[in-house]
């Protein structure tokens, strides 16, 4: 029987995933998380095959969760499902040890042969963020460090404790866009937190708390 926990902030969408397993003899939902503290704690608690994984959530992100699961539970194995299929999502997600991304718009099928094969020590990507992972595994990408003047303003915002709302003002930028350069910063310094992304920045004098 594979054992599976659920983390996504939207109660309609964990009762809809937990819909679509419980038709499956060999797949139980094992526990729901509303947020990536939860999922830790559920996963830790539970030890399930699988934990599918939203990004955004309240508190701990799912990129965060994701490497503290597979820090503190390596044989649980984390399938991402999320409606962002941008570029430092996936990355950022990947290289926190998540074994699947699936998108929300996949058929519910696909999802359950995802969960089957995460669950099997297999790789479950969705064909339209595949092309991308390849090109990335492939070719040369940008340095750690090599943070765009944009990215390096945000990182130097976060640093003095500004929320996202803040600094978008600051910058005239929207929410979501503070949201994606963030997610940028965090794939590209190899962190999962705002907290470890302003901490790399300082040890490498990227930024300064005084500048």
């Amino acid at each position: 029987m594979i054992q599976v926990v659920v983390a996504d902030d939207h109660q309609v969408v964990r009762a809809g995933i937990r819909e679509l397993l419980a038709d499956e003899p060999d797949i139980q939902v094992v526990g729901e998380a509303r947020d990536g503290r939860e999922a830790v704690e559920l996963a830790l608690a539970e030890r399930p095959d699988v934990v599918v994984m939203d990004i955004t959530m309240p508190g701990l992100s799912g990129v965060e969760a994701t490497r503290q699961i597979r820090a503190a539970a390596p044989e649980v194995r984390v399938l991402v499902l999320t409606a962002y299929q941008d570029d430092p999502y996936i990355y950022g997600l990947l290289d926190a040890g998540a074994a699947s991304y699936i998108l929300k718009t996949a058929e519910g099928q696909e999802l359950v042969r995802a969960v089957r094969a995460t669950a099997a020590g297999q790789a479950a990507i969705d064909p339209a963020v595949a092309p991308r992972l390849i090109a990335r595994l492939t070719q040369p990408g940008p340095q750690p460090d090599a943070l765009t003047e944009r990215e390096l303003e945000v990182l130097r915002l976060a640093a003095r404790g500004q929320t996202n709302k803040q600094i978008g003002a600051a910058l005239q930028i929207s929410d979501r866009t503070v949201q994606n350069h963030l997610a940028n910063i965090y794939a590209k310094l190899n962190v999962a937190s705002r907290t470890e992304a302003v901490t790399v920045g300082l040890q490498r004098n990227l930024i300064s708390l005084t500048g």
